[in-house]
């Protein structure tokens, strides 16, 4: 019974790891692309 529940609480972790990581990286890419074109414009004018 403990090893279930120590399966499912692991399983449980690995996913909110997976999604944290998912959200993070896309924060990232969204804020390095944001950087980037505010320094194009900036070089435009």
């Amino acid at each position: 019974m403990s090893s279930k529940r120590a399966m499912r609480q692991a399983q449980k972790q690995a996913y909110a790891k997976h999604r944290s990581n998912i959200t993070n990286s896309r924060f990232e890419l969204k804020k390095k692309f944001l950087t980037k074109n505010k320094e194009e414009k900036k070089n435009k004018n």
